[in-house]
């Protein structure tokens, strides 16, 4: 694999040109983005903050130029890219206590004459992986016992058998045996953004924009993600602006950076099994201009709301889909996140003997999720901004293995581990929340007329009904 040097700036600027050439977006829309720093910004042998900054830079120039296209205004972007990187972090603090991210029963494990990493943050997939081992479910056992049982299983076979099962847990691979891997070809031939037109329907417009509104003022945004990738998505579409609504199901789990990852948004809770929950979302649904959602291939789908069947029932929509693996392949469908696609794909080998460790190391953030989430956001605007000039409908997929393909090919960092200890505290804001007093990272975008910014608290899922807000009862969002 190249090996890019220490210092080296051009790359940052050729990836995002990259970026911006594959979705067909206007050329000169670069003219109005600057891009500051250099790695290395955090200790990894990956350009980390450069995969920060270039999809952080991406979403935020698409914002603005969604911006132009509504009020002719020019505004020019600017994207650090250490605060690019910390923002990629995910840190927060909750009334001065910073939420551990991993269940003690998460993490790697020696397994037989490998690795394997389990992702048990939720109290199904804990309970999944014990029964499959042999253990009570719940917390009796110890992560000792978790350390005995997988001792004598080959790697591999018990991966399949955690697939098999709905669960998640990914073996240790090399990127030589992850390229060898049946599935990798089918990652391989996924865009990075992938851009589909599902439907036909006139352009719709959108509402007037005022001169100093930020460019996204009265796009509708609906939210049926969860974890991470997903929820920075509307984050991201929400600091520029968009009425973004957080669905979430009442019977589904969410992990603590639920609390800024919410910053924005509207949040209200659906169980779309229930009749009266699907009349609720279907009518809010006729005004959305954007669905970004994060469920496992098929999931909706098999509840009627698959991506083609939201476009007839809102002609003209934008449908963004987020998955682990990709739609195609033998592993289209499979359950993942991203410190498993990690493990899977050959990052933590990787980095590991980059590092001259003895065991497989992780990357310093959720890079994969946090760069999928900017993508995501990146693609939504190209798409409506399609939307608006041809009309139809659209499909926008992101996978979080394809964006962990892109980073690898952003080539390596050689004096990478000489990255100082990250100081989060000048990047960082203090606000109310549904949880407490929340301190997190500002938005690492810099717009010139109109700030990226979360007018809305954080709030609890539920803190509002499932419709879309009259203008005149929160004096707008603009």
């Amino acid at each position: 694999m190249h090996e890019t040097p220490h210092g080296d700036t051009g790359t940052a600027r050729q990836a995002l040109a990259s970026l911006w050439a594959s979705l067909s977006l206007e050329a000169d829309a670069l003219d109005d983005v600057a891009l500051t720093g250099a790695e290395p910004i955090l200790p990894s042998s990956f350009r980390v903050g450069t995969a920060a900054q270039v999809t952080i830079a991406g979403a935020a120039l698409a914002a603005a130029r969604t911006g132009l296209l509504r009020n002719g205004r020019r505004q020019q972007i600017s994207v650090d890219m250490r605060h690019a990187a910390y923002e990629c972090c995910n840190w927060f603090s909750i009334d001065g206590r910073v939420p551990s991210i991993w269940e003690k029963y998460s993490g790697l494990y020696r397994c037989g004459d490998g690795w394997v990493r389990i992702h048990a943050n939720f109290p199904h997939h804990r309970d999944g992986a014990l029964r499959l081992l042999g253990l009570p479910p719940g917390e009796t056992a110890s992560r000792d016992d978790v350390t005995r049982a997988l001792a004598q299983r080959d790697p591999f076979a018990f991966e399949q058998s955690a697939a098999e099962a709905g669960l998640v847990v990914s073996a240790l691979r090399s990127f030589d045996a992850w390229d060898r891997h049946p599935h990798a070809a089918a990652v391989a031939a996924q865009p990075l953004v992938a851009l589909e037109r599902i439907g036909d329907a006139p352009p719709r417009a959108l509402p007037t924009l005022g001169a100093h509104a930020r460019p996204l003022s009265g796009v509708k945004v609906l939210d049926l993600t969860r974890i991470l990738a997903g929820p920075v998505a509307g984050r991201a579409l929400a600091a520029y602006g968009a009425d973004v609504m957080l669905v979430n199901a009442p019977h589904l789990p969410n992990i603590d950076a639920i609390a800024d990852t919410s910053r924005g948004k509207l949040s209200a809770l659906a169980d779309l099994r229930s009749p009266a929950d699907r009349a609720a979302f279907e009518h809010v649904l006729r005004d959305t201009h954007v669905l970004v959602q994060g469920y496992r291939p098929g999931a909706l789908q098999a509840l009627g709301f698959g991506a083609e069947a939201l476009a007839a029932r809102r002609p003209g929509l934008v449908v963004v889909s987020l998955s682990a693996y990709g739609e195609t392949g033998p592993w289209a469908g499979r359950r993942g996140f991203d410190s498993l696609v990690q493990t899977g794909t050959g990052f933590n080998h990787a980095e590991a003997l980059a590092a001259g460790a003895d065991t497989p190391k992780a990357l310093p953030m959720q890079i994969i999720d946090h760069a999928s989430g900017y993508l995501l956001a990146l693609g939504a605007l190209a798409a409506l901004q399609r939307q608006q000039h041809d009309g139809g409908s659209w499909h926008v997929r992101v996978s979080l293995a394809r964006t962990g393909l892109w980073l690898r090919g952003l080539g390596r960092v050689t004096d990478g581990f000489s990255a100082p200890a990250a100081d989060f505290a000048p990047y960082a804001e203090t606000s109310d929340s549904g949880w407490g007093r929340l301190v997190a990272l500002r938005h690492a975008a810099v717009f010139s007329d109109t700030p990226a910014a979360w007018p809305r608290p954080s709030v609890r899922p539920g803190t509002h009904p499932l419709r879309w807000p009259d203008d005149r009862e929160e004096g707008g969002t603009g």
